[in-house]
Formats: structure tokens, C-alpha cells, sequence
């Protein structure tokens, strides 16, 4: 389809004909909920619930059938919002039997549930007919079908920002218990997370197992541990410093325990998310286009990974404004009459997107020759604010990356930027 808006909206609209039948599906996790309309949003048939398994799904099939035999229709295509995981079983049933399966966004289903009855009221069969009634108006995108690689860059971000979670919550607990316990331990090591920082608290953490040590005997624990330790300098003001502790000294033993448990939750975390990383990598090498944003300097591999993993094959983007709409990160104005508002970014798309986004854009920013010299180019000659310049900037990134993807070209520092090159 066309990129502009318009054009988009009134092919959307054209598609559904006198011949369709549009569902409306309300998901939930275990009973679904079906309202049927024709291209002129009369309503057809009564509502059907069905529960998402095989059975379900077979009552749903019959249903559409039977309504399209009832009033001589013979096309169909079924809306649903994308809740949650539960709408993915019944949209892929639906897709293997050749079903026209599109998606509504959520916050116009909120905005749109007054239009029939005038009234804020809620219910899974009203819910249905307002998605079906949207689907005839148009308001609806086709679900993107990606290669099996970028689905896993998907499935693997997503496992690593929740194993990033907990390891900086293990992180953030074992400086809390160092503050509470032995807070001296912060005068010895710069950061408490260093490798000999993280030796001490598993071998002798507690300020009252120190005070019965000679520096020999913390150097031959720290050599247990690690190929270079920290010298009898550190080892004797660890001593010193414990013998004058302000820490606590009650309940020992459960804090024992407890910093046993936060030091595994770090180990764990720690092992899962480098696993997860070179899994990442490993599927980055699959992708054609990667290796050449990749060598652009300032894009790592994690940010990248996120941005095909949310956005999919960025080569069916036909322009770098289309990935900037699906991020939520174009642009939305409020103006009437005389009155012009305030330009804002619209956030009506994918919040992890648009966070990948930003992050590469300002790693370019500070690591990019081109980024550096147009960011300090519209903050001084422009006089932008720097914010300003940074969403401008996101924009170009995106440009960019659907460009390199599209045409296969690498990275060319006198397109980028062009007055640089001239200077």
C-alpha cells in the first residue's frame, strides 16, 4: 500500500465490499467473544462465545460459515485486538485457513466504544461489535508476518529485559545489604560489584568473620577465587575497618543467608544474560543487512537486535516514516482556528521500539562523527533544543536503517551528512 495516510485509509476502506463478512473478535484468556456485521455495520446473527481451544475454534468457523451462507456472502476477514498472548492462537488458526485476519489498535477501541449506544458502558459482546464495527470503517493494519530470525530477536529481547530486571534487582539488594551489614566494605573497593569486592562477600562477609583473620588468610581465600587478588594492603584494611564497623550486628545468620541467595540470583542472571547475548548475536549473523549496520559506528548489537526483533523485516517499511509510526515516534499537532499547539511525539505505537530507537539514536550521538556533527549543528546553528534534536535525529536514524535494508547499500558517511563532507 501507499505511505500516505490518506491514500492508506481509503484502500483500508475499499477492501471491505458488499461481499464481506466482518468479526469482530473480543479476546480473553480462556473465553472469546465474536459479534458479525456486514459493509454497512448492520449487525448479523446473535453473539457467539467460544473458548480458545480446538473445539472453540471449530464452533467459531461454523458460525462464520453459516452466517455467510444465510445472507450470500462470501467473503470474510475477522479484526481482534492484540491483548496480551491470548489473541496469537486463534489469529494463527484463523491464518492456516485462509482467513483475512487484521488487528485494531486498543486505544481506538476504548475511544470508540460510545458510538452505537452513546453510553461508557463495557461488556465483551459490546467490545466485539465495536472492533467489527472498525474493522469496516477501515480502522485497522495486517498483521506483519516476519521470518523465523526476527521472530527470535523478538522472543530473545523480551527473555533478556527480564533477565536485566533481575539482575539489577540483585544488584540494587547487595548494595542495600552491604549499606545495612559492613558499609565500610565501600572504602576498600571503588565498586562493590568488582571481582574482588564479590570474593570478600561470599567468602568472609560479615565484618565479625574478619575480625578473626590475619591478611594471610583473606589473600589465600582471594586467590581461591581469583587469578589476581587485591594485595595485603586491602586485605589489612578490610581487618581494620571491621574491627570498627557501625554495621549491624544482630540477626547474623538470616543475613548470611540472605546475601548466599542474592549472590546465586547474580551468578544466575549474570550467566543467563550472557547466554542470551550470544544467542542474539548468532541470529544477527543470519540476517543479510545486519553486518552492514553493524559496522556503523555506534550501533551495538543489542539496540539493533531490538529494533528488528519489535519492528520485523525493516525492508517491507517503504520509508523510514512508516517504522517512526510504528515506534509511536511521528510527530502530532493540536491546533484549531487561530490556536496552534504544541508538536508532540504521538507514543501510539510500540513502547520497546521507540526505547531502541532513542537508545541507538543517542549512542550515535556520542559516538558517530555525522550524528555528532548534525546534533551540534542544530543545537548551535539551528539554536534547536537538544531534545528536539535528538527526536530530528531519531528520524534520520530511521531513514537510514529502512534504506540500508531496502537497497542493501552500506553505511555512506556523505549521505548521512552532507555539509559535513562539504566542510
Amino acid at each position: 500500500m501507499k505511505f500516505k495516510p490518506q491514500d492508506k485509509q481509503n484502500q483500508l476502506i475499499e477492501k471491505i465490499t458488499a461481499q464481506h463478512l466482518v468479526v469482530g473478535i473480543d479476546i480473553a484468556q480462556q473465553t472469546h467473544v465474536a459479534r458479525a456485521v456486514n459493509f454497512r455495520g448492520i449487525v448479523i446473527g446473535h453473539p457467539l462465545s467460544f473458548s480458545n481451544d480446538e473445539e472453540g475454534f471449530q464452533n467459531l468457523l461454523s458460525w462464520i460459515r453459516s452466517l455467510q451462507a444465510a445472507n450470500d456472502l462470501n467473503a470474510d476477514i475477522v479484526g481482534m485486538e492484540p491483548t496480551g498472548h491470548y489473541w496469537l492462537n486463534v489469529s494463527r488458526w484463523l491464518s492456516e485457513r485462509q482467513f483475512e485476519v487484521v488487528l485494531v489498535n486498543p486505544h481506538l477501541v476504548k475511544k470508540n466504544k460510545e458510538n452505537r449506544d452513546n453510553t461508557p458502558s463495557k461488556s465483551d459482546k459490546k467490545d466485539a461489535l465495536v472492533i467489527a464495527d472498525m474493522v469496516k470503517n477501515g480502522y485497522y493494519s495486517f498483521i506483519r508476518n516476519t521470518p523465523e530470525a526476527f521472530e527470535e530477536l523478538r522472543v530473545f529481547l523480551s527473555n533478556r529485559d527480564s533477565v536485566v530486571t533481575r539482575l539489577v534487582s540483585a544488584k540494587n539488594q547487595i548494595h542495600r545489604w552491604v549499606d545495612v551489614v559492613f558499609p565500610e566494605l565501600r572504602q576498600v573497593f571503588k565498586s562493590l560489584m568488582c571481582t574482588g569486592s564479590l570474593a570478600t562477600l561470599r567468602l568472609f562477609p560479615t565484618p565479625e568473620e574478619l575480625r578473626k583473620l590475619q591478611p594471610q588468610d583473606i589473600i589465600a581465600g582471594w586467590k581461591s577465587l581469583m587469578k589476581r587478588h587485591s594485595g595485603e594492603r586491602k586485605a589489612r584494611a578490610l581487618i581494620a575497618l571491621a574491627n570498627s564497623s557501625v554495621g549491624s550486628k544482630q540477626a547474623t545468620q538470616a543475613y548470611k543467608l540472605h546475601l548466599k541467595q542474592l549472590l546465586d540470583e547474580y551468578d544466575l542472571a549474570s550467566r543467563q544474560l550472557q547466554t542470551v547475548e550470544t544467542e542474539i548475536i548468532a541470529v544477527l549473523d543470519r540476517i543479510p543487512f545486519a553486518k552492514s549496520m553493524l559496522a556503523v559506528k555506534g550501533i551495538s548489537a543489542i539496540s539493533l537486535a531490538g529494533i528488528l526483533g519489535e519492528a520485523g523485516d525493516l525492508s517491507g517499511f517503504v520509508h523510514g516514516n512508516a517504522l517512526l509510526r510504528h515506534a509511536g515516534l511521528n510527530l502530532a499537532e493540536a491546533s484549531s482556528g487561530k490556536w496552534t499547539g504544541q508538536m508532540k511525539i504521538s507514543k501510539r505505537g510500540r513502547a520497546r521500539l521507540r526505547r531502541f530507537i532513542f537508545m541507538m539514536t543517542m549512542s550515535l550521538v556520542m559516538n558517530n562523527p555525522e550524528f555528532q556533527a548534525m546534533h551540534t549543528h542544530n543545537v548551535q546553528v539551528k539554536k534547536m533544543r537538544k531534545m528536539r534534536s535528538i527526536m530530528k535525529l531519531c528520524g534520520k536514524l530511521a531513514r537510514i536503517l529502512v534504506g540500508m535494508a531496502r537497497r542493501g547499500e552500506v553505511y555512506n558517511p556523505q549521505k548521512t551528512f552532507p555539509m559535513q563532507v562539504a566542510a
